[in-house]
């Protein structure tokens, strides 16, 4: 009965011991594996901090120049987007976008947002688009994307004045294309800032439309 009681006695102590190394060890390396982290952490946090661009940007734009995006409308689901200079001109969220074409004026020196209009191309007044254009002044910056049909009332006068902003694409402008453009009052060059969709079955991504435009960029101040 002694004998078997001294072995109880080694056997809780032997167990009480390796408990005690255990729980020594599994601290030790909790420790270790907590306190590496945050001196990595530390050490890098310069290098992973994300940078805030204007507008959602890929790239900050370069001292001097406006950044801007603009989406064209998803078919006749989901409509247009303009942002400039980190604000949001024209968007489905803020009520202010419609069928036909979306166009924003901005100051060309300033980056001042003028005004912004919507004209329904398929049953409005296409005299009023004409008369909107006309009355543009020197040095503006037009921003403009499509939603729906823009190109149903599009007429002669309509596509040259549109042509005379730095347009390559008002020429062709038709029925549910999709385009999205940055120009300027009386540009003497083409407009980089284009992209153009034409609504063809065999191509589009929606029934009856081509997919939506996204265009972004930086556009100098007073270039124009």
């Amino acid at each position: 009965m002694r004998v078997s009681g001294v072995l109880r006695l080694l056997a809780l102590v032997f167990a009480l011991v390796a408990t005690w190394i255990f729980i020594r060890s599994y601290v030790s390396l909790t420790m270790k594996t907590i306190r590496l982290p945050r001196w990595l952490a530390g050490s890098n946090s310069k290098e992973i901090k994300a940078v805030k661009t204007k507008c959602g940007l890929s790239k900050p734009c370069p001292d001097n120049f406006f950044a801007f995006k603009i989406s064209s409308g998803a078919a006749n689901v989901v409509g247009p987007t303009m942002c400039f200079e980190n604000f949001v001109i024209m968007s489905p969220v803020k009520n202010n976008v419609g069928r036909g074409l979306n166009i924003a004026l901005v100051n060309g020196t300033t980056g001042t947002v003028l005004t912004q209009k919507c004209f329904d191309m398929y049953s409005g007044d296409v005299k009023l688009l004409v008369k909107f254009l006309k009355e543009i002044p020197e040095g503006t910056l037009v921003l403009v994307a499509s939603y729906d049909d823009p190109g149903t009332k599009m007429n002669e006068e309509t596509r040259k004045l549109l042509s005379s902003l730095g347009s390559s694409y008002a020429e062709q402008l038709g029925f549910r294309d999709s385009w999205v453009f940055l120009g300027a009052k009386n540009l003497k060059d083409k407009s980089p800032f284009e992209q153009f969709l034409k609504n063809h079955p065999d191509t589009n991504k929606y029934d009856g439309w081509p997919e939506l435009l996204e265009l972004e960029g930086c556009v100098p101040q007073k270039v124009f």
